[in-house]
């Protein structure tokens, strides 16, 4: 069956950057093509709806919600069946759990597929 496995999260103070990977894996089986999947980022914070922070197209179109703009950067490497997000400028605001997800071309609960099991990003 298909996994997303999150990996890179970690605590960091405000300014810093971290890294954050997901690979996907188990979906030789089903047909599916990683390269044609859109893959989504969102983050979850103890009592607040899990919040769409930033997706990545196919194609390698990204696009990122307005408090994260210009600070985090989507990736992929097709190859390695794997996406990141880049998090520069970190604030304490980004504290969060942060998941993978693919996603049917918007980066919302609604229209998530598979979900990764999340990485903790604690900022300070």
């Amino acid at each position: 069956h298909v996994q997303l496995v999150e990996s890179g999260g970690g605590s960091v103070q405000a300014g810093g950057s971290l890294r954050l990977s997901c690979e996907a894996s188990g979906f030789d089986s089903s047909g599916f093509v990683f390269s044609t999947w859109c893959m989504g980022w969102f983050r979850q914070v103890p009592g607040k709806e899990r919040e769409g922070v930033g997706e990545i197209d196919s194609d390698g179109t990204t696009r990122y919600a307005e408090s994260v703009q210009g600070r985090f950067t989507a990736s992929r490497d097709n190859a390695q069946n794997t996406v990141y997000l880049q998090m520069n400028s970190l604030k304490p605001d980004d504290t969060a759990v942060y998941l993978c997800a693919r996603v049917r071309g918007v980066v919302a609960v609604g229209f998530v597929d598979y979900w990764g099991q999340g990485t903790q990003v604690t900022v300070s």
